[in-house]
């Protein structure tokens, strides 16, 4: 053989030795880089505004408010990265045909709480019968897993509130649990009331906040959305203001001052908008958002939902978006400018690499 034929034969052999290891890593799953699954951009999806996001056993969960009536019910995402959670199919986890609460479901929510049979997930929602008379038939409602999967199934447990309401949320301090939820006065208010099990509440309503300040009432006289966020002590209320049907709904920010929490007098409002509309990264009416952790635990994240222009309206285009947020060095949260739909962000820490 000479010294040609012999340096092909060698690298036959060569090649031969390392395609079956490549493809045998690749069948068994083994660590492949794929940058696709380091970063991503908003919107997660098309669907639907009012997001609430979580992380848990695992895996992301997603569920958006849907609007429709029984045939659509209230829907949720699974998946264990983010671009899966991009593509992963609404699930149906509720559907409720009584007329009086059929229909128009908004700002699903979902706390494991303890209950009667130990940890179990409550879903608070708004719903109420068909149309568009949303004043008078839109109450809270919340329903309980059958074990400890997010996904269900579920049964119904009650009203919330015996008072037509949105937009409900769990407070919990010094182990008790509290309602956070928007009612309809002369103007919008946020309101508290004790809950005496994880699906309803007792004694009296407090309203916490109106909407009194500039940027509050630029589009309508609106606060809603509240949703809770406690580190190092200190516990913050982050709302929604100025209405979802104009281009400066944004968040607003109450923080409880110790005390009695439904002493309204131990809350105090921040003067100032904590997130609101960039019109040069064409991010307008960003707002109604949630909190969850990454998976391992390190970093904060803001779920909302925003629209891409100034003339968009208050309907299921809105889309969930996410963001990494900070905190000052007076403790306080740093929720920074809501990022554009080009951005590339690196994933929550410690997402999977794979489905």
């Amino acid at each position: 053989m000479g010294r040609i034929e012999a340096a092909i034969a060698a690298l036959v052999v060569m090649l031969t030795a390392i395609a079956p290891t490549t493809l045998f890593a690749e069948e068994a799953g083994a660590e492949v880089t794929d940058e696709s699954t380091a970063t991503f951009t908003n919107p997660l999806n098309d669907g639907g505004p009012d997001p609430w996001m979580t992380w848990y056993d695992g895996h992301y969960y997603l569920a958006a408010t849907t609007w429709g009536g029984p045939e659509l019910g209230l829907t949720m995402r699974r998946a264990k990265t983010i671009e899966g959670l991009k593509n992963a199919k609404a699930v149906q986890i509720w559907q409720d045909d009584t007329a009086d609460r059929c229909c128009n479901f908004w700002a699903p929510e979902f706390f494991l709480l303890d209950g009667p049979n130990g940890k179990r997930w409550y879903g608070h929602f708004t719903g109420g019968a068909a149309g568009e008379d949303f004043v008078n038939t839109q109450f809270m409602h919340v329903i309980e897993s059958e074990g400890t999967d997010p996904m269900g199934p579920y049964h119904y447990k009650g009203k919330l509130v015996e008072r037509n309401a949105l937009d409900g949320g769990v407070l919990q301090l010094d182990g008790k649990l509290y309602a956070i939820y928007s009612v309809w006065n002369e103007t919008q208010d946020l309101a508290i009331k004790a809950m005496d099990t994880p699906w309803s509440t007792v004694g009296e309503e407090v309203v916490l906040a109106k909407p009194e300040l500039p940027w509050e009432v630029q589009t309508h006289t609106v606060l809603e959305g509240p949703v809770a966020l406690q580190r190092d002590g200190r516990t913050f209320v982050v709302y929604a203001a100025s209405a979802c049907w104009g281009p400066d709904y944004k968040l607003g920010m109450l923080e409880y001052e110790g005390g009695d929490p439904l002493d309204a007098g131990n809350w105090t409002k921040y003067p100032e908008p904590v997130f609101q509309r960039a019109d040069d990264r064409g991010v307008f009416a960003p707002g109604h958002n949630t909190f969850f952790k990454s998976p391992d635990g390190t970093e904060d994240w803001m779920a909302y939902h925003a629209n891409d222009l100034e003339s968009d309206v208050c309907d299921m285009g809105r889309t969930p978006r996410i963001q990494k947020f900070e905190w000052n060095g007076d403790g306080t949260p740093d929720f920074g400018i809501p990022v554009a739909t080009d951005t590339e962000l690196p994933v929550p820490s410690g997402t999977p690499e794979h489905e």
